[in-house]
């Protein structure tokens, strides 16, 4: 069971990896003012639901016993209170010292924030429940037995 956790671990580093770098390349690709600008529709909403990608990926590094619906549950709840915590002012004044504050709390309020992070989670929990469920039938079926 150790060796399987670990490779979840890696999957779900690798995972979040491939989300940030597609955030980037979108970013990059719509010709923005650098990498962290994210002004317009396009760079704004798929990189908060890219963010959320992540943190579902990331959940699995922490976690990797979590089911799907778990996990999704968690990431959207903690990008959820990121957002809510940006409210306070503190992330604006992280983000000002800290490029790692900046991608991680964010910079200010964005309403519709809450409605993109479970765009970006919601297909991840089904392809995966769906992949467990598939998995599992795989398991129990008279073919798949080694005899």
């Amino acid at each position: 069971m150790a060796v399987q956790g670990w490779r979840v671990r890696l999957a779900g580093l690798a995972a979040a990896g491939g989300f940030l770098a597609t955030a980037l390349g979108i970013r990059v690709l719509t010709q923005g003012d650098g990498v962290l600008d994210s002004s317009g529709a396009l760079r704004q909403h798929s990189g908060t639901a890219l963010y959320a990608s992540m943190v579902y990926a990331g959940v699995f590094v922490l976690a990797p016993r979590a089911r799907p619906v778990v996990a999704g549950t968690l990431a959207v709840a903690f990008c959820w209170l990121v957002e809510l915590l940006q409210l306070t002012g503190l992330p604006a004044e992280l983000s000002g010292r800290s490029l790692a504050a900046r991608l991680v709390l964010g910079v200010r309020f964005d309403a519709a924030d809450l409605v993109w992070y479970p765009v970006g989670v919601l297909p991840l929990v089904l392809i995966h429940a769906g992949v467990v469920r598939w998995r599992s039938h795989e398991a129990g079926s008279p073919s798949s037995r080694t005899i």
